[in-house]
């Protein structure tokens, strides 16, 4: 981790030109330049925070994606979700409570920090905001209710889908998708399988059988979908489309 030295102005954020996220207003810009501590860079493997302990700050993706996990005594984890830019870290240690779980840089990250007492003032002062952090943490608990679903009830080839799915449409709405549905993450097949509750053998049999049917195409360094829409009826998936993010 380093800080980076010279930080996007609010008004100049990347995240305002983002296609799935909205526009702050200038006034709700300048007042986060208020409260604005600082940009950071970690590296892919770094850790961000660590479950189970305190942290002053939350901090906003600017560029890159994150894993979210728990870890067991053993050392067994298991990844809950993935985090993209104008998304919200710390947020569910924002009031007065520790880590429940630790992130991870899975690409590069630029992060956007914040010391999580000022959110106090932020919400009495600009309702507004407040309404999208609590939007935001909405909408955290229904990506994972459809993880959840996942791991209970979809067979292995649909929760296979169903995340590749789910990493692109969320790829494609912060612009950092490729052409052609195509998503450079570098993400090993034991990440996946942490993701899904699969065996290793179970997944890698699951995704070459996935790529001869032509409905995902996983290597270690790229996720494609080729056809989403047919992808996501095969896995149950609402797509994303006109929908609009928050981000702080």
């Amino acid at each position: 981790m380093f800080e980076v030295a010279k930080p996007y102005a609010c008004r100049e954020c990347p995240l305002q030109h983002c296609p799935g996220l909205r526009p702050l207003e200038e006034r709700q810009l300048d007042y986060i330049q208020t409260i604005k501590t600082g940009e950071y860079r970690f590296e892919r493997g770094d850790t961000v925070l660590q479950e189970q302990e305190s942290c002053d700050y939350l901090f906003t993706i600017l560029e890159g994606v994150a894993i979210r996990f728990l870890t067991l005594d053993d050392g067994r984890r298991q990844i809950v979700n993935f985090m993209f830019p104008g998304d919200l870290i710390g947020l569910q240690g924002a009031f007065d409570d520790v880590v429940s779980h630790s992130v991870e840089a899975i690409l590069p990250l630029r992060l956007c920090r914040f010391r999580r007492n000022d959110f106090v003032a932020l919400i009495k002062e600009h309702p507004r905001l407040g309404y999208d952090i609590t939007w935001l943490a909405a909408k955290e608990e229904s990506a994972l209710e459809g993880h959840l679903v996942s791991l209970g009830q979809r067979s292995a080839r649909e929760r296979v889908v169903f995340l590749a799915v789910w990493l692109l449409d969320r790829a494609l709405a912060t612009g950092i998708a490729r052409e052609g549905n195509k998503f450079a993450m570098p993400i090993t097949q034991s990440q996946i399988a942490d993701m899904l509750g699969l065996s290793l053998v179970h997944t890698n049999r699951t995704i070459r059988a996935l790529d001869r049917d032509g409905l995902v195409q996983w290597t270690s360094r790229e996720i494609c979908v080729p056809d989403m829409e047919k992808a996501a009826e095969f896995a149950d998936f609402d797509l994303s489309g006109k929908t609009v993010r928050p981000f702080i």
